[in-house]
């Protein structure tokens, strides 16, 4: 019981220490204690003149929070450093009114308050300014008075802006790479199927062609052409296939029927082409420095118009189709590559369709090719990489005998060197020289050989214009009597040039020769060409073509000229 009387008396004086401490305060205090009464000042917006002392920072203007040397309680301190006594003074606690509103709108006591916005190009202040120091300039207004909200004029001006994630501005996120510039803003974008990118096209076309026939009376036909494109290529970490299918089909709406002289006769000859060509590319990684190699092809035309081999009579021109492939190995050791491969090919051509509705055979004309080619490099830098390159094939036809009593199998190849290059982007290719031959079964056929020249190299000759060349040499079959076939070679010149990312202009001259060894014919060809490119979108191309083509012979009555005009869209993706 003693215990609960001494905590009741502990327990009352602790409630009655506060009141009587208080009280001691205002009696010591005396005339220097002021009472705080309501008054209509103490709802103003300055309440904190009633409850602030003369000397607390809620007092103190900008310029003495600015400069310490302003503080009234350090101008009233003694000389001694002693500072001021506090007695009679009433603290105060806590935070002023509205002291963690926003910036904008109203903060509790109903005011509001609104700062000006800064523009990307104003520096926000991030000090105070100090004694002597001018008011920062107000930010700009219209005529009306109201904050102006776009940019000011300057280096930034009419470019539109760049959202915070794409510059790479966004707090806390890395720094973002800038996208490289599209070099081709109107090519085809394609589609991915799986882990393939697919990119196709088609090209319709309608024009004039003045002598599709290739007589020496020219006699021309309105003419169209559907150009179709196929492009598939895979996009794995090892292993490689690729699918480039290229195809066209050129119509007339008049048919023509050129007799031996060249005239055009009353008796109607279908001169439509299709034309095809296409080849998937496979590569199998087995390690680093081993890969097989493998190549399907397939190739769909006809006789070249005004060509010697195709006969008179014809109502329409056979279609021949070559169809082959090539497995092979790719080694390198260190700097030295080493790839060999086996090549077949089959060409098999319809049978002719007279003007009098009978069939004459071709299968004299059929063969299929087998053969192997081999090619050895040296790498001396990344940018000349020279080649040594060695093919040899036999060809076997359906009938040992053709129309004419001469055995046409044989046995032939080329061996050439060259070097491929690169140089700064600026020029690249590659470019080759060497000499091709082939020898009959037949004694009465002579040989059939000559120079060969390979090349293909793109000069980026300024970042609007380019030039290319092409240089090819094929030995080719024919059905004239007692010659051996045909030694061709081709020689392109092309010249693009963009007058804007949108209008390209190309400029196209062709120059070949037919050797028809063992009859003493050759044919010169001449073609110059022109295409004129509006870039719509990425999708949709508008082109025009003009092209003239020149045959000269030297055999009597075969030399023709013809002009092409066509005019066409492109749709790709």
């Amino acid at each position: 019981m003693g215990r609960g009387r001494a905590r009741g008396r502990a327990g009352r004086a602790r409630y009655l220490r506060a009141p009587v401490v208080c009280l001691a305060a205002l009696a010591v205090s005396g005339p220097f204690a002021q009472a705080q009464t309501v008054t209509p000042d103490l709802f103003s917006p300055s309440r904190t003149t009633q409850v602030a002392p003369p000397d607390s920072p809620l007092r103190r203007t900008a310029a003495e929070l600015a400069d310490p040397l302003n503080d009234p309680r350090l101008r009233d301190r003694d000389r001694d450093g002693r500072a001021p006594s506090r007695i009679g003074q009433v603290p105060s606690y806590g935070l002023p009114a509205a002291n963690g509103a926003s910036t904008s709108g109203y903060d509790s006591l109903n005011r509001k308050r609104q700062q000006p916005k800064y523009y990307p190009a104003q520096a926000r202040p991030k000090r105070p300014p100090g004694p002597g120091t001018p008011p920062p300039a107000p930010p700009p207004r219209t005529l009306a008075g109201q904050l102006r909200l776009s940019i000011p004029p300057s280096e930034t001006a009419n470019k539109p802006p760049v959202p915070p994630a794409m510059a790479g501005s966004v707090v806390g996120q890395p720094p973002r790479k800038r996208l490289k510039v599209d070099d081709d803003p109107f090519g085809a974008v394609g589609d991915y199927a799986g882990s393939f990118l697919i990119k196709s096209a088609v090209e319709l076309s309608a024009g004039y062609e003045t002598n599709p026939g290739r007589l020496s009376v020219p006699q021309g036909s309105p003419t169209y052409v559907i150009a179709p494109e196929f492009l598939a290529v895979s996009n794995w970490e090892r292993h490689a296939l690729v699918a480039d299918l290229r195809g066209s089909f050129t119509g007339y709406t008049q048919n023509l029927t050129p007799n031996a002289d060249g005239t055009a006769l009353s008796a109607p000859l279908d001169i439509d082409r299709p034309n095809f060509i296409g080849h998937i590319d496979g590569r199998l990684d087995v390690t680093r420095d081993t890969r097989l190699m493998g190549q399907a092809r397939l190739l769909v035309s006809t006789d070249i118009p005004g060509s010697p081999n195709v006969p008179a009579g014809l109502a329409r021109y056979p279609i021949y189709t070559t169809v082959g492939g090539t497995f092979g190995v790719d080694q390198n050791f260190n700097r030295l590559q080493v790839s060999a491969g086996a090549t077949v090919d089959r060409t098999d051509y319809q049978w002719s369709r007279l003007t009098d509705g009978s069939l004459d055979s071709n299968d004299d004309r059929n063969f299929s090719q087998y053969g192997g080619v081999a090619r050895v490099s040296y790498e001396v830098n990344p940018a000349v990489k020279p080649f040594v390159e060695i093919q040899g094939d036999s060809r076997v036809h359906d009938l040992r005998l053709d129309r004419s009593g001469f055995a046409r199998d044989s046995v032939g190849g080329y061996a050439k060197a060259g070097s491929s290059f690169e140089f700064s982007r600026l020029l690249f290719g590659e470019v080759s020289i060497g000499y091709a031959a082939r020898n009959y079964q037949d004694p009465r056929l002579n040989r059939l050989d000559g120079l060969l020249t390979t090349a293909s190299l793109t000069w980026t000759a300024t970042p609007l214009t380019t030039a290319k060349f092409y240089s090819d040499t094929q030995l080719a079959e024919t059905t004239l009597p007692g010659t051996s076939g045909v030694l061709a070679r081709t020689y392109t010149v092309e010249v693009d040039h963009d007058f804007r990312r949108w209008l390209t202009a190309i400029g196209r001259f062709t120059y070949g020769t037919l050797d028809y060894q063992g009859d003493n014919r050759l044919d010169k060809i001449y073609s110059l060409s022109g295409d004129l490119i509006y870039k719509m979108t990425r999708s949709l191309w508008i082109k025009g073509t003009v092209r003239h083509d020149v045959l000269d012979s030297n055999v009597p009555g075969s030399s023709s000229q013809s002009t092409v005009m066509l005019l066409g869209v492109r749709v790709q993706n």
